[in-house]
């Protein structure tokens, strides 16, 4: 018995250095410019054939990583839901939309590459298609549109979906942006991660409550 737990928590170990050496490598180079056999290297396993061993293929790893930091940016949308209950005001169905992943990367501390790795698949249509996936997979994140949408009653359905669309490519660079400047010691427009949000939920109240211009 207490040879299998050592040899599970050994398995459980190796698995956790490959994913951090993996999403750090994907977030400064790009998921296909990184070998199976780098990461391993940078997880220290001399045997090159561990993240295939481990993993599968690199869109199963790609896979994994997502799901690492899915179940915390869960709890934090869950706990966001919770705290406006059923409110009127599209500030906090925004709210919710934005602050959970800043919120997670912040208590991570810096650095981190949850966000530059997540922008970098996103570039990939077949890796792009797991990470949304995954994303709409959460029951939380599913209730934040649903509840944002019902607020928006006056744009028509194509225009929401195309906003939508916005929101998530802003929600992503920018945080991408900040993750970078952190890693780098570079200025930055925001002091933290809560104003970065900050900033983000004011640009995209913005965006969800522009006029629509129709065609004549």
């Amino acid at each position: 018995m207490a040879g299998r737990t050592a040899r599970a928590e050994q398995v459980s170990a190796t698995r956790e250095l490959i994913l951090t050496a993996a999403e750090r490598l994907f977030a400064e180079r790009g998921v296909y410019a990184v070998s199976n056999r780098q990461v391993s290297e940078a997880a220290g396993q001399g045997n090159n054939a561990a993240v295939g061993y481990h993993f599968g293929t690199k869109a199963d790893l790609v896979r994994a990583i997502a799901r690492k930091h899915a179940a915390r940016i869960d709890r934090i949308r869950t706990r966001l839901l919770a705290e406006i209950g059923d409110s009127d005001d599209i500030r906090d169905w925004v709210a919710c939309l934005v602050r959970p992943v800043p919120e997670h990367l912040a208590a991570l501390g810096s650095p981190t590459w949850y966000a530059r790795f997540c922008a970098q698949a996103m570039t990939d249509p077949a890796l792009r298609e797991i990470i949304v996936e995954e994303s709409l997979s959460s029951s939380s994140l599913l209730r934040v549109i649903e509840g944002l949408n019902r607020r928006l009653p006056e744009l028509p359905p194509e225009v929401r979906a195309e906003r939508g669309v916005m929101a998530r490519e802003l929600i992503l660079h920018v945080s991408a942006e900040r993750e970078r400047e952190l890693a780098e010691n570079s200025p930055a427009p925001r002091p933290d991660w809560h104003d970065t949000a900050t900033g983000l939920i004011d640009a995209l109240v913005g965006l969800w409550l522009a006029p629509v211009t129709r065609r004549t």
